[in-house]
């Protein structure tokens, strides 16, 4: 099969990444990106949407990101690549689609990014010390920038330490949570509790779902790491679904903990839900919990600052965005022009702090790109001419497009309009790229893009 051809310059000034990604630096890479900052305010709010019994909602939002997994890990290991959803988009639908669907993780990207920059310096940090938000942002994120150019290799070896500490907070919630238990002071009969503000059982497991989904997402940004992975055939449907059940199972026993000994209304009108689980236990400066919430803020932004630089190199490596951006340091091969324009990018959003309108698209922008990616598994499985890949069950990539839709049709209309507007500007720019690309791929015989063929 022959991949769309990028432009000329591009092909002069891009070369391959560095493969130093082992299976468990991928799986940490992985798990550390879903188990994210979200995770210590979310409980609460899965709370509100569906009762007591918020280990339900995290348990189906596990299955229906398990259903998109499958259609990435099956994608991933055919085409390996730096790209991602967007590569796999060119090849099924042509350059627009592939234009549209970069756009949407590119813009999701960057706003995640800022919007954790601004929750770093936030009461988190003011816990510590008290700095002026602008010198915050400049300085995490040059920091993260720094530490992305010196190397995917170095990034996730940082991101392994992170992970551990996230982790480890959460252990020691649900660790807390069995020790309030084990001494009688719980209450168990919360778990059994669905169902708020006059919503049956199913409706509110749904709408807690929504919410628990993003706790979830995470995951796609490892697509784009693939190239520097060794053996990704092998080694990433071990590391996507090994991290992704390791990260639901933690997600449900916190909800666990944090149903029996809080009560269900102290979570819902709390910040920082976990929070009121160590109380309860307990013996834990809170020092401590704003610290682990620190590390995992940072280790988040960074992830998803590694996730959009590979994406906007490989774009530009397939013709959709400025040769410019494949760009790679000589020595290091990292990709530092796109590694600067995504945190410049970021930056800027985050110095205006008017990014909690954009922030709350990102769900949606996201559906949109796996709907995208669950259909194009279907369209390229036309393409025969590649070696063994892992392959999934024709049905997984259909209930997974199903499950974009069901979520979107839960989603709120005044987010719905903000997102449209987002992607209005993505159907702008991807336009003018997708002629340009025909143009380009005009003189040679495989000039549709549409067909899987690439």
């Amino acid at each position: 099969m022959k991949e769309p051809r990028a432009t000329t310059e591009a092909s002069a000034t891009s070369a391959p990444l560095k493969k130093t990604l082992t299976t468990s630096l991928l799986y940490f890479f992985i798990l550390g990106d879903v188990l994210g900052a979200g995770v210590y305010v979310l409980v609460g709010q899965v709370a509100a949407e569906s009762g007591g019994a918020v280990w339900v909602p995290l348990g189906v939002a596990l299955c229906l990101a398990l259903l998109t997994a499958a259609s990435y890990a099956e994608l991933v290991t055919k085409y390996p690549r730096a790209g991602g959803a967007s590569h796999y988009a060119t090849l099924a639908y042509g350059p627009f689609t592939g234009f549209l669907a970069g756009y949407c993780m590119l813009a999701a990207g960057v706003v995640s990014v800022a919007a954790l920059t601004r929750g770093f310096g936030g009461d988190y940090l003011t816990e510590f010390v008290t700095l002026p938000v602008v010198v915050v942002s400049i300085v995490f994120l040059a920091a993260l920038a720094l530490l992305n150019a010196r190397g995917i290799s170095e990034s996730t070896r940082a991101n392994v330490v992170a992970t551990v500490i996230e982790v480890g907070g959460l252990l020691l919630v649900i660790g807390l949570g069995a020790w309030v238990i084990l001494r009688g002071d719980g209450e168990l009969g919360r778990l059994t509790d669905l169902g708020t503000g006059g919503k049956g059982p199913a409706a509110a497991v749904l709408s807690g779902a929504v919410l628990a989904y993003y706790s979830f997402v995470g995951f796609e940004t490892s697509v784009n790491v693939a190239e520097e992975t060794r053996d990704p055939r092998r080694s990433y449907p071990r590391a996507l679904f090994g991290a992704l059940i390791t990260a639901g199972v933690v997600y449900v026993l916190v909800g666990i903990a944090a149903s029996a000994v809080v009560p269900t209304k102290t979570l819902v009108r709390s910040s920082g839900p976990l929070l009121e689980v160590v109380d309860a236990a307990g013996g834990v400066p809170t020092w401590i919990f704003s610290a682990v919430a620190l590390v995992a803020v940072a280790n988040g932004a960074l992830l998803t600052g590694i996730m959009s630089s590979r994406l906007a190199y490989g774009m530009a490596r397939d013709g959709l965005l400025p040769s410019f951006l494949a760009r790679v340091l000589p020595g290091r091969r990292t990709p530092w022009a796109a590694i600067a324009t995504t945190t410049a990018l970021s930056l800027l959003l985050a110095l205006t702090g008017d990014v909690a309108a954009l922030a709350a698209t990102l769900v949606l922008l996201l559906l949109v790109v796996f709907f995208i990616v669950n259909t194009a598994v279907l369209v390229l499985r036309r393409d025969r001419g590649t070696r063994d890949h892992f392959r999934v069950p024709a049905v997984l990539p259909v209930l997974g497009a199903a499950s974009c839709v069901l979520l979107a049709t839960r989603i709120e209309a005044e987010i719905w309009l903000r997102g449209l507007l987002v992607l209005a500007v993505g159907v702008a720019l991807g336009v003018p790229a997708a002629l340009r690309e025909r143009r380009e791929r005009s003189p040679g015989p495989e000039g549709t893009g549409g067909s899987g063929t690439g």
